[in-house]
């Protein structure tokens, strides 16, 4: 970077706008992955869309390429910087800015953190719906990115189907302003879609309108086992049909990982006993307090007495609700105690989950000896975690691992990420997941948009010829 750029820079966001030398802490430079090998030299901090605007075109004139970074809870190193790059956080863009409880919309900054969004929706009797773990450091400009999903989706959906208008500042400064709160709008492209998910390559997202929903009066849970996963699909569909749209989660833990869970993470206690295939956590929200756990105690001793499900237990208090959900989010922390292996964000079609434990097994143990399989996650929307690690002795072979797992994923057609984005991490593997059409369709979009390749270069795809995969 040169002295020029760096004084404009000064002239633009002011001495409190940027960090240098020792301001700049490991938190610029770390993910959930651990330390990145490059520390930045720089750390822009814009408080408005106009500051950020004048960035990149100051970058553009420059030639200067960046990372934008929100907080920094990706799990595919896409917001680490790289050798060469400026670092935009967007820490000072963290207002909510407008609640229209009677328009169910909520407006904010891209860099305000989900719980903050959470908060402000509840403060009006009103709920926004996307929740994962890390919702008290990520930001909605990463949900954004990544189109983040978590635990209720088949209920309202990924984070692109709860988004009604998008602002973002292009590469060269040009600020598009796509920022309504309307449902439906048919006046051409539909161009907040081509920001969302593209973990900020075509853009940087600013502010967003999004949609809230009436809070639930009601939540019921159940924690249950069964012996089988055809009964398991069977127990979904069945509980589809019955509780219709309240259904608002339906979790599947393997077996091995429920006892991984009930002994590696401190604080969960089994709801129902070890010893059967699958658990699953079922749960419905709902707005009739007289009869929703009625309906719900119905569809599920239903589900009991035609073998469904062999064992469950039903919530009796939020304390109750909370244990079992404790359980559930501890698949998480489990998987991560064993790290270092091999951790995936996968989308199966329903019918390629019944073998994938097996076919897995058989393919890794086959390659590298015994291994360690933990599978779980999101089953009524196809969404599966899971953790490889090989037990020999010796350097973890991720690349083997990710190789083997990706290679089936992409032979039974699912995708190789449902949530978590490609980043740097994934990027060799997307071509299971897309053809090349696709692939080249990508590559335009990016070319139009940012032809000098300034924004977060090499996430998702390498871009020029000399660097391709």
């Amino acid at each position: 970077m040169t002295v020029a750029l760096y004084d404009t820079f000064l002239a633009i966001l002011g001495a409190k706008g940027i960090l240098r030398g020792d301001d700049i802490h490991a938190g610029y430079h770390t993910d959930p992955r651990g330390a990145a090998d490059v520390r930045p030299d720089i750390v822009l901090r814009p408080a408005t869309t106009q500051e950020m605007s004048q960035i990149m075109a100051a970058c553009h004139e420059a030639s200067q390429p960046v990372v934008v970074q929100g907080g920094l809870t990706g799990l595919v190193v896409g917001a680490m910087p790289q050798h060469g790059e400026v670092v935009i956080s967007l820490e000072r863009m963290n207002k909510v800015e407008a609640v229209d409880p009677k328009a169910g919309t909520i407006t904010v900054q891209a860099g305000t953190p989900l719980q903050v969004v959470q908060e402000a929706a509840d403060a009006v009797g009103m709920v926004y719906p996307v929740d994962l773990g890390s919702r008290g450091s990520c930001t909605i400009g990463g949900n954004l990115s990544t189109n983040a999903g978590g635990n209720r989706v088949v209920r309202y959906g990924m984070t692109r189907d709860l988004t009604l208008g998008i602002e973002a500042v292009l590469a060269d400064g040009t600020i598009i302003n796509s920022l309504n709160g309307f449902i439906k709008n048919n006046t051409g492209y539909d161009l907040k879609q081509m920001f969302i998910g593209s973990e900020g390559t075509l853009g940087l997202i600013t502010r967003a309108t999004l949609r809230l929903y009436p809070k639930p009066k009601t939540q019921v849970v159940a924690f249950c086992a069964a012996d089988s996963f055809d009964a398991v699909t069977d127990f979904m569909t069945h509980m589809r049909a019955g509780l219709g749209a309240d259904l608002s989660a339906f979790e599947v833990i393997w077996a091995k990982t429920y006892a991984a869970i009930l002994s590696d993470v401190p604080g969960t206690k089994a709801p129902v006993p070890l010893g059967h295939a699958f658990y699953v956590l079922v749960e419905m929200m709902g707005s009739d307090l007289a009869s929703d756990t009625e309906k719900f105690e119905n569809c599920l001793g239903h589900a009991l007495e035609q073998g469904m499900i062999v064992d469950a237990v039903l919530s009796r208090s939020n304390a109750e609700i909370d244990a079992f959900w404790n359980v559930r989010d501890g698949m998480a922390q489990a998987m991560g105690k064993q790290q270092p292996a091999a951790g995936f964000d996968i989308s199966l079609n329903v019918s390629d989950m019944k073998t994938i434990e097996d076919e897995l097994l058989h393919r890794l143990t086959d390659a590298l000896g015994a291994v360690r399989l933990f599978v779980g996650g999101h089953l009524a929307d196809g969404n599966l975690h899971l953790v490889a690690k090989a037990l020999a002795d010796g350097p973890q072979p991720k690349e083997q691992i990710q190789q083997i797992v990706y290679g089936w994923v992409g032979e039974v057609g699912g995708s190789i990420s449902a949530e978590h984005g490609i980043g740097t991490l994934k990027r060799a593997y997307l071509g299971q997941s897309r053809n090349a059409a696709e692939m080249a369709l990508m590559r335009t979009l990016k070319q139009a948009m940012d032809p000098k390749n300034l924004l977060n270069p090499g996430r998702v795809f390498q871009t020029h010829a000399n660097d391709l995969e």
